[in-house]
């Protein structure tokens, strides 16, 4: 006999679903906020609609619409008899500033993923994926935005310090190479802090190699270069005593031949430190995680499909620790050390041969 229809789920699932549709809807408008310096005026105090608008610089109608949104979000607090609007400390915090609290850079992945939605969901029936270089460049300044804050305020309190003794070593002068670098943020500030070591960046984008040298010319760095090269065609030598890679190595091509010049780029006594999304490789595992559904979900929009259309092999954003310590003990690395990264999404291995 047939189940009947429970009328309240159906109520309350149709909430959800129309919840995503407004999540969605409320991304696109934090990014308008970021972008024209909307919650910057908020965060200096509380105002009407014509004082934060006369305070950003901007049209006072859009502004009107855009705090009417924020409010009715949950965003910002609204006070009725002054018509005033009020962005919380607390939320302040998470939305303004150069810290690496501020989580509105994340907003632009959802217009930049949207607009190839579209391509993706032609592989669901072609199969093959859609590659790196269709991302291009909207991909490289939505990850240079979100990673450069967590690299200036965690980067050389929190990561490096995960693996003991090696900021003493970096201080002492080692060399180093960060792998799948990006615009090289993390490099310039490893050699800004530790002029006693040298670094090297490695990025398949030209273009983003170019920004990463741009910005050493400019910080006066001499111990920072920048190179354009696949990551499968890394050198065995000469040898890295600190190897890096941050979020890179679960959309590679190939992310065991990968692993396996990073083992062999490394000395005896080196350091690879592997910072990557924190989940199980059990899908039951993940399930009441609440990061699982956007590692999934940025998986099936990028990080499988750029993979998937080199035919690599679409590992997936949500590989997971098990997976990672299988790959990282088939290469060589016998000591392997899991620890949280300081916030809750990230997990960072220490790895040794």
């Amino acid at each position: 006999m047939e189940r009947p229809i429970d009328r309240k789920r159906v109520q309350d699932f149709a909430r959800k679903i129309f919840g995503f549709y407004t999540s969605g809807i409320l991304t696109l408008l934090v990014g308008i906020g970021h972008r024209t310096g909307l919650f910057e005026a908020l965060a200096q105090g509380p105002g009407g609609s014509d004082e934060i608008a006369k305070r950003a610089g901007l049209d006072e109608r859009y502004v009107r619409e855009w705090l009417a949104a924020m409010a009715t979000g949950g965003v910002l607090e609204y006070d009725a008899s002054s018509k005033t609007f009020t962005l919380p400390a607390e939320h302040a915090l998470c939305l303004t500033g150069t810290s690496s609290r501020n989580l509105a850079p994340g907003s632009q992945f959802l217009p930049m993923l949207a607009a190839r939605a579209s391509r993706v969901a032609e592989c669901f029936r072609a199969g093959g994926g859609v590659p790196y270089a269709e991302y291009r460049p909207d991909f490289t300044e939505g990850m240079d935005a979100s990673w450069r804050l967590l690299y200036d305020g965690l980067l050389i309190k929190g990561f490096l310090p995960a693996a003991k003794g090696l900021p003493g070593r970096l201080a002492a002068g080692i060399r180093v190479a960060d792998v799948g670098c990006g615009t090289g943020h993390a490099i310039n500030l490893m050699a800004r802090e530790y002029p006693g070591s040298t670094f090297v960046g490695y990025d398949l984008s030209e273009e983003a190699i170019a920004r990463a040298r741009a910005e050493a010319r400019a910080m006066g760095l001499g111990n920072a270069r920048f190179e354009a090269l696949d990551a499968t065609a890394l050198p065995p030598e000469p040898k890295f005593d600190l190897i890096t890679t941050f979020d890179s190595i679960h959309d590679q091509r190939d992310p065991a031949a990968v692993l396996r010049r990073i083992a062999a780029a490394l000395a005896p006594d080196g350091i690879y430190l592997m910072v990557e999304p924190k989940a199980s490789s059990n899908l039951e595992d993940n399930i009441g995680n609440p990061f699982a559904p956007y590692m999934y979900g940025i998986s099936v929009l990028h990080c499988m499909t750029v993979s998937l259309a080199e035919g690599g092999l679409g590992l997936g954003t949500a590989w997971g620790e098990q997976t990672a310590r299988r790959m990282l003990g088939e290469v060589g690395f016998r000591e392997i050390e899991v620890v949280d990264a300081p916030g809750p999404q990230n997990s960072i291995y220490v790895c040794r041969p």
